[in-house]
């Protein structure tokens, strides 16, 4: 479980308009929710029904694809 203790920048009034996370914090953020999107490719990828790619093959397929451009 994540665990932040963000600081707040307030207008004159006392409205919060931002929110500033450590680096620490916002690096943990930003890795969770890379992952949340890979989650949410693969579930797309699987409903999708098409059958899997080997890991190898998926990677010599990237690197062909890549040595073209």
């Amino acid at each position: 479980m994540l665990t932040i203790s963000p600081k707040y920048i307030t207008d004159q009034v006392g409205n919060k308009i931002s929110v500033v996370p450590s680096v620490k914090e916002f690096e943990t953020i930003v890795e969770m929710l890379e992952d949340l999107e890979a989650v949410r490719l693969y579930d797309e990828a699987k409903k999708l029904g098409e059958p899997a790619v080997p890991f190898e093959e998926a990677f010599e397929m990237i690197e062909r694809l890549r040595k073209k451009k």
